[in-house]
């Protein structure tokens, strides 16, 4: 299968990856085959990228985890994030904050114990990589960011050697590092067009009001409730709230700004389409020495495929490769399947772009 945009789809494909609603419910079912009026129906509920089986790329790709948990913890994030949002009225009185309270201490259990599952799910499974990206509607990004940003952090963590304890903190931290859009106006947070710069120091304000608010509602730890305030410093101190540096920036917090921004890079917004994978992959690699710890980057890298296998790419040499396989040591140059040669269609071979140091790959290609 492979990851194509909305409009590149062609009729007859089929749907490899399940569309849920912002509600959790399945919207459009796996294996579902695609016509133009369904693509118009996908378009309507937001979503401008899906997962396709088509001839070039039968095969499928699993998520680090299993779907029903990834739609248990957005939907508990959801919960969690929107009781915050009530708890913000001004005008409750003072049995309506006890309740809300009183609320959200639950859900923060009910969250504990989804992390608890996820954390100790990963952690069995050996030699984990991120294939796959999220497909979230622009309705329900907030959510699905909350939960891709803590398993991106949590693979991260993994491969960086944190232990369990600190794991659990960091996914945790990472789930509600933008607890503090709750707290934004909803039309800066939606806006389709640039911000002033009055509205994105009004967006800026989310990291202290996040943590303000985590510290002030919830008894969690210090480790944990410092990541929404410092998921968006960046080691050369040109990152906020603070322009904290390297060495003043919690290893947590420097974890979760890496996993935060792949994953905005990777979605759809409003106002801008998605990046694929191995141009985000490019981007954190070539931040490294500014806004990310290096040696979290060169983690991070060997975490994430940027070329998932079904990924058909544009080679340097005229060609079009179905990708076929990975090399764990050189992801940028995967084993790859020719299958189109000058715009001819030719026997398919096969072509491992690590022993072909003179052939590249220029891009990804989404229609034959």
């Amino acid at each position: 299968m492979r990851l194509v945009p909305i409009n590149a789809v062609k009729e007859g494909s089929f749907l490899a990856q399940p569309l849920y609603d912002d509600q959790g419910r399945i919207l459009l079912a796996k294996g579902v085959k695609l016509s133009e009026r369904l693509k118009d129906k996908i378009k309507e509920s937001g979503f401008y990228s899906v997962y396709v089986l088509d001839e070039f790329s039968q095969g499928e790709l699993d998520d680090v985890i299993k779907p029903q948990v990834r739609q248990k913890a957005i939907a508990t994030i959801r919960a969690t994030l929107n009781t915050y949002g009530d708890m913000d009225d001004e005008g409750l009185n003072s049995f309506q904050k006890k309740k809300l309270h009183q609320q959200s201490e639950q859900q923060l259990e009910d969250m504990q114990q989804i992390i608890k599952l996820i954390v100790d799910d990963i952690l069995s499974q050996k030699d984990i990589m991120i294939n796959l990206v999220d497909i979230k509607s622009t309705d329900n990004y907030t959510y699905n960011h909350s939960v891709n940003a803590a398993i991106l952090s949590l693979t991260l963590g993994i491969g960086y050697g944190l232990n369990r304890n600190d794991l659990y903190d960091l996914t945790m931290g990472a789930m509600l590092h933008d607890v503090g859009k709750m707290f934004i106006p909803k039309e800066i947070l939606d806006k389709k067009g640039k911000l002033t710069p009055e509205e994105y120091k009004i967006m800026k304000e989310h990291t202290t009001r996040g943590y303000n608010h985590l510290r002030e509602n919830s008894d969690m730890s210090n480790k944990i409730r410092i990541i929404s305030l410092q998921h968006h410093e960046k080691v050369d101190g040109s990152g906020y709230p603070f322009g904290l540096k390297e060495e003043q920036i919690y290893i947590l917090s420097k974890i979760t700004a890496i996993a935060e921004v792949y994953d905005a890079l990777t979605s759809d917004r409003p106002y801008r389409r998605a990046m694929p994978p191995n141009e985000a992959v490019e981007y954190v690699m070539g931040s490294g020495s500014g806004y990310f710890n290096i040696d979290l980057v060169k983690t991070f890298c060997k975490k994430i495929n940027p070329y998932p296998i079904g990924t058909i790419v544009y080679l340097s040499n005229n060609s079009i490769a179905v990708v076929e396989d990975i090399n764990s040591i050189y992801i940028l140059r995967p084993i790859v399947k020719v299958i189109k040669q000058d715009g001819k269609i030719v026997e398919p071979f096969i072509c491992d772009l690590k022993k072909e140091s003179n052939i590249v790959i220029e891009g990804i290609c989404y229609e034959l």
